[in-house]
């Protein structure tokens, strides 16, 4: 128990440290990420530039922190909206009951059953690429294990004893709703929605590696990978960090997620 506590407090460090060097990224960062010094290209890493430097010259610890900014504000928008129609949709179906619940749960077995890598593929295919067209397609496309998972949640804490009560005392439905089974259900929709944070990540770099998310010049983890691997026999750093970020990143959030799981479960 204490070693995961230890790697729970160990993947809060580490978010912290890269959420406060996204917020404080133009005080961090030592150089423009997106100037470029063709004198200075592919330079290993030194004091002068700790990380090196990129085909273009430009500092690859500069763009490592502005490119976390990125990748962390879609994962966070992303993630925002699909809790919110996953809750929705689950707080309905859960509630309801009948018809509502069987159109929703057949809704989300048709989601379930499309790869939703794929989907969203096919989507920002057709689609032209930005920063706020991932963000919708990621967050669209994300919500069906959380609707399922709050409508369990819903249908449980429906049958306690106080919910009849206040139902007999004539409360409206969206009270009911809103006000006394929402909050009982929040623990694990937080949970959830930490867990998935490092997939969004993940999704958005696979679709930034692949030329279909952020595009350049504005910076990425998973564009600086795919932009990278080019190079990878004679400067390895390129695409070394951003990988390292996405790993250390994923990684914390599911360490955290899953501790936070544990507690909520006790």
């Amino acid at each position: 128990m204490k070693s995961k506590n230890y790697l729970g407090l160990a993947s809060a460090v580490l978010l912290l440290f890269f959420a406060a060097s996204a917020i404080f990224a133009p005080r961090l960062a030592r150089y423009s990420p997106y100037k470029q010094n063709l004198n200075e290209k592919l330079l290993p890493p030194s004091p002068a530039h700790l990380l090196g430097t990129d085909e273009y010259g430009r500092d690859v610890c500069s763009r490592l922190i502005y490119a976390g900014r990125i990748s962390l504000s879609v994962a966070a928008v992303a993630v925002g909206i699909s809790t919110v129609i996953g809750t929705v949709l689950g707080l309905a179906a859960g509630f309801f009951r009948g018809w509502v619940d069987s159109f929703i749960v057949k809704v989300i077995d048709i989601f379930l059953c499309i790869p939703t890598f794929f989907l969203i593929l096919m989507v920002v295919a057709f689609w032209s690429p930005s920063v706020k067209n991932i963000m919708i397609v990621i967050g669209a496309t994300g919500w069906p294990s959380l609707a399922r998972l709050v409508r369990a949640e819903v249908m449980s804490v429906s049958a306690r004893n106080y919910i009849q009560a206040v139902k007999v005392l004539g409360f409206s439905k969206l009270r009911i709703m809103f006000v006394h089974i929402l909050p009982n259900v929040l623990a694990p929709i937080f949970v959830a929605s930490v867990l998935g944070l490092g997939g969004a990540i993940l999704v958005e770099s696979g679709l930034s590696f692949l030329g279909l998310g952020v595009q350049p010049p504005l910076a990425s983890w998973g564009n600086m990978l795919s932009s990278g691997r080019t190079y990878l026999g004679i400067a390895w750093w390129l695409s070394f960090w951003p990988g390292l970020a996405i790993f250390l990143t994923v990684l914390s959030f599911n360490l955290a997620g899953e501790t936070l799981k544990e507690r909520v479960t006790i």
